[in-house]
């Protein structure tokens, strides 16, 4: 059986549910559930803290899990040992790890850091920033609210996930620096270990959808003459398929695009001179 962490709340848990779902997994009813059984696949899901995700992994607990990179990284001792491994993006829940200080301090790039305080939710990974860089900084462990540390006077800047910046600005805090750090939801394992059936068809159809969600079918009739033209701008995964229309000089082609070029690739077509171009969405894949 397979033995599945999924997020019990926040900003990755409906996302993940949802893929899980589109990937033919049951799910959850009410968030009241704390594990759900999937006999069809046979395969058990547990809903756990997201920062709690990778440690379970990594004890091998649990087979495979969904938590966020920062949240894998955050918890990967520095020391080794057992430890999670990043098995694929899964293309939702992206953030970013940045500094943050008040608008008007005078701490307005990343190397006016050295000797500050940094508060931060993330110790481990800000740690890791200061060893790599070789900067001197004092950690201000908090557990949340980590944008009020400045104006409480706890901390001189602080170090966060950020997706919009909204929070920090809202708080009286400038963005400061490149990204520490970019993340997003991603599939964790036990690092070494052998994948098992289970989890390469977990894989597969976790890849099914990423694939279905980027792209779309794209279907039209084109002159004989101008394929050559035509399919150069929808060449497809693998080449597209042509098959030859009743009325002579003319067949049909279908191919996946990639579905923000779709209107792009659409006009394209329409000024060659294809036509009846009509586009359908992918509801699952295997590539």
């Amino acid at each position: 059986m397979l033995r599945v962490a999924v997020p019990n709340k926040g900003v990755l848990s409906e996302p993940a549910a949802a893929m899980l779902a589109e990937s033919g997994y049951r799910q959850r009813r009410t968030t009241s559930e704390l594990a759900v059984y999937d006999p069809e696949n046979d395969t058990e899901f547990f809903y756990l803290r997201p920062r709690d995700i990778a440690i379970y992994v990594a004890a091998g607990t649990l087979d495979v899990g969904i938590t966020g990179r920062d949240m894998l990284l955050e918890t990967t001792p520095p020391e080794g040992g057992d430890v999670a491994a990043e098995v694929m993006p899964l293309g939702f829940g992206r953030s970013s790890f940045r500094f943050a200080s008040p608008a008007e301090s005078p701490v307005d790039e990343v190397a006016k850091l050295e000797g500050k305080r940094i508060a931060t939710a993330y110790p481990g990974l800000l740690q890791r920033f200061l060893d790599e860089t070789g900067m001197k900084a004092a950690v201000v462990k908090l557990d949340g609210a980590v944008e009020t540390a400045c104006r409480l006077g706890v901390a001189d800047a602080v170090c966060d996930v950020v997706e919009t910046g909204t929070t920090l600005r809202a708080a009286g805090l400038r963005i400061i620096g490149d990204p520490v750090l970019a993340s997003e939801a991603v599939l964790v394992g036990r690092a070494g270990a052998d994948e098992v059936p289970a989890v390469a068809q977990l894989r597969r159809r976790l890849q099914g959808v990423l694939v279905a969600r980027r792209y779309v079918m794209l279907d039209y009739d084109c002159p004989n003459d101008l394929l050559a033209q035509a399919t150069a701008r929808t060449p497809g995964l693998e080449g597209p398929t042509v098959s030859p229309l009743q009325t002579p000089g003319w067949s049909a082609v279908r191919a996946m695009v990639l579905k923000d070029d779709t209107n792009r690739v659409m006009d394209e077509l329409w000024e060659l001179g294809a036509r009846a171009i009509l586009v359908t969405s992918i509801a699952a894949s295997r590539i």
